[in-house]
């Protein structure tokens, strides 16, 4: 992969995110996000206790951290090697992995639930 590659790039979105990009200067930006079950119930226990008044709310606190924190590579840096540290610590006490595998291939055949949908309320 070159140094300008990125490994999700996808030429169709990068066109689309510049072709929106005067409108959402003067409009906002609205798009549908899926959070995974671990995600999703994370977010709404926040909701629940009151961090959060729904999901676009925390959406906006989250990405605005995220940007926050953007310019300064050493703080992300030394975040990332906590969170890595506590990876290394959690597979130390992992399974083995042909039965984490053989777990993962039956999850990934069976069914899976639609998602729960949020709905905005008016207020």
């Amino acid at each position: 992969m070159a140094d300008n590659e990125l490994p999700d790039d996808n030429p169709a979105e990068r066109a689309q995110a510049a072709a929106l990009r005067e409108q959402t200067r003067a409009g906002g930006l609205r798009f549908e996000a899926y959070l995974p079950p671990a995600l999703a119930d994370w977010l709404l226990e926040r909701i629940e206790r009151g961090m959060f008044a729904d999901p676009s709310e925390a959406v906006f606190a989250i990405v605005g951290n995220f940007r926050d924190l953007e310019p300064h590579h050493d703080l992300r840096d030394a975040l990332l090697g906590r969170m890595l540290d506590v990876s290394a610590a959690e597979l130390e006490s992992a399974r083995p992995a042909d039965e984490v595998f053989d777990e993962l291939r039956r999850k990934m055949a069976e069914p899976r639930p639609d998602p729960a949908r949020w709905e905005k309320i008016a207020r």
